[in-house]
């Protein structure tokens, strides 16, 4: 079997992989802004309840959060959510992906609103300015700007973490590898894997590069 024939016989395992890829992205992102509110509140009960959140979800291994994702329901609640199949599986893998990058994407949020001067708030009030409109007009744009590269690294790591799916089942691009590896004995599927995952790669640094020239204008300079 050639290069191309396992590149085809991936096709499956790779769409699973992206759905996986840009769910997490589309849930993760608006989560770790909220969470980084909430670990930023000045009422200090919900700022603790958040920084016990972000440290649980950064200090264990993401392979655990997904085994709790998926068989918590049952052992807690006697709730047997796995009857419902590749579904439940699916989702599972989405929750947990979700809660732990979010956790990961609030730290950064946090650090890049924390640099921003006291300076800019205070003249957007003498202009007449609310706090929200400070806030998403003013900064949020700088602070997008700043964190980008962090960001960017993240995200970059989540193109990677999609092979953790395989810990509950899911099969995506690295599982169907592992398979056609067990039934060609040749390292060749994984090999295949590799260049997929490299060229994704590639393709997000080359996405969140163009992103940073765009967002170049909102420079203090």
């Amino acid at each position: 079997m050639n290069f191309f024939e396992i590149l085809a016989l991936l096709g499956n395992g790779c769409l699973v992989s992206l759905s996986v890829f840009l769910l997490t992205l589309l849930f993760a992102l608006p989560l770790g802004l909220l969470i980084c509110f909430g670990r930023m509140a000045r009422f200090r009960p919900l700022s603790v309840l958040f920084r016990f959140y972000i440290s649980v979800m950064r200090g264990t291994p993401l392979m655990l959060q997904l085994f709790v994702v998926y068989y918590g329901p049952y052992y807690l609640f006697r709730i047997r959510l796995s009857e419902l199949g590749s579904n439940w599986l699916f989702l599972a893998v989405i929750i947990g992906f979700t809660l732990n990058y979010a956790a990961y994407f609030a730290e950064i949020y946090r650090a890049g609103i924390s640099a921003m001067s006291a300076g800019q708030y205070e003249a957007a009030r003498v202009l007449g300015m609310t706090r929200s409109q400070t806030f998403f007009l003013i900064i949020l744009p700088q602070v997008f700007r700043n964190i980008l590269p962090a960001l960017g690294n993240e995200i970059i790591t989540l193109v990677k973490d999609t092979s953790i799916a395989f810990a509950i089942g899911l099969i995506e691009m690295f599982t169907r590898a592992k398979l056609l590896a067990s039934e060609q004995v040749s390292l060749l599927p994984y090999l295949v894997a590799g260049c997929i995952y490299y060229f994704f790669n590639l393709a997000v640094s080359f996405t969140l590069s163009q992103a940073e020239k765009r967002l170049s204008r909102y420079r203090i300079k």
